[in-house]
């Protein structure tokens, strides 16, 4: 099995496609939005000074965003810890020495901390494989959000009004003020909570899976289970990823909820209909599913039954 550079940063080199799609459309549109949130009246005013505020804006942002997904290469073990391949569908990549300083201080052996993670990382592949509209579903709520980008211009307009131009420390104030900070709308809200969701439920499927496929297996499984719980409440990179790039906090709970209702499913009616949930985007799980586990088939029927087309 292939593994990304031993120094952690190789997985990262390798898997620019993933990475540029979940960027590229929030960039286009803090962009756009920042050249547009200025009216004309104030840029007036501020004459010069509003290039170098836009130009400046977009490098914070710019930095905001690089210096959180640089962070990444210290903490992925694949290229689907975030919830989505990073590579092209079957490429499947790890980072050793992430992998074992994941390890450290568990008194496990290393081999089974190897083979909880790559299990994990498979598992996040088979799924990707079995419902290849899962990754564009992501991608397609990450634009979503960033079509909802909008700045206060009456903070700027303000802002422009009362900048002194022989006083350049009142530009930086200005931004670090939050002057250029995107305001959430409801619509954005109801955004992050499907993505929430989405991801919880991916993570929860992984979960079950691995949990069956490790069960009378690997004796350190619910060990390094429970680790794995432990570091993604800290913020794991797929907690990281989202918080930084659309300020969603990926809550614990949601991921544990989705694992209840798989666990549901293939108690009740078999692996298969576990498996089925993926077949159709109709099929997927939300907020109401994770709360009710147990009415999910009442509410959604036999996932086996794909919905009509």
């Amino acid at each position: 099995m292939p593994a990304g550079g031993g120094t952690g940063q190789g997985g990262l080199e390798e898997t620019p496609d993933g990475g540029t799609l979940l960027v590229e459309p929030l960039a286009e549109q803090v962009v756009a939005a920042m050249g547009n949130a200025i009216p004309a009246e104030a840029a007036a005013m501020a004459g010069p000074l509003v290039g170098v505020m836009r130009q400046v804006g977009m490098s914070l942002w710019g930095a905001q965003v690089g210096q959180g997904l640089g962070q990444l290469a210290t903490e992925v073990i694949g290229v689907t810890d975030i919830g989505i391949p990073l590579t092209d569908a079957g490429q499947v990549a790890l980072v050793p020495r992430n992998m074992a300083e994941f390890g450290t201080g568990l008194n496990l052996d290393p081999k089974d901390v190897r083979l909880y993670l790559t299990m994990r990382e498979t598992a996040r592949h088979r799924l990707h494989a079995h419902a290849p509209w899962l990754r564009g579903h992501i991608i397609s709520l990450v634009e979503a959000f960033a079509r909802g980008i909008t700045i206060d211009t009456s903070r700027l307009e303000e802002a422009v009004r009362d900048l002194d131009p022989s006083r350049p420390e009142a530009l930086q104030q200005a931004f670090e003020s939050g002057l250029f900070e995107p305001e959430r709308t409801p619509a954005q809200q109801a955004t992050l909570d499907r993505l929430e969701v989405a991801l919880a439920t991916i993570e929860g499927w992984v979960y079950d899976v691995v949990t069956q496929a490790a069960e009378d297996r690997l004796p350190s499984a619910d060990a390094l289970r429970e680790t794995v719980r432990r570091a993604r409440a800290a913020g794991g990179p797929a907690e990281d990823t989202f918080a930084t790039l659309v300020g969603l906090e990926l809550r614990p709970r949601r991921a544990r909820d989705a694992s209840n209702l798989f666990a549901v499913l293939r108690t009740q009616q078999g692996t298969e209909a576990r498996d089925a949930v993926w077949g159709h985007p109709d099929l997927m799980p939300d907020a109401t599913d994770l709360d009710d586990p147990l009415g999910y088939a009442e509410r959604r029927g036999n996932p086996l039954e794909l919905p009509p087309e």
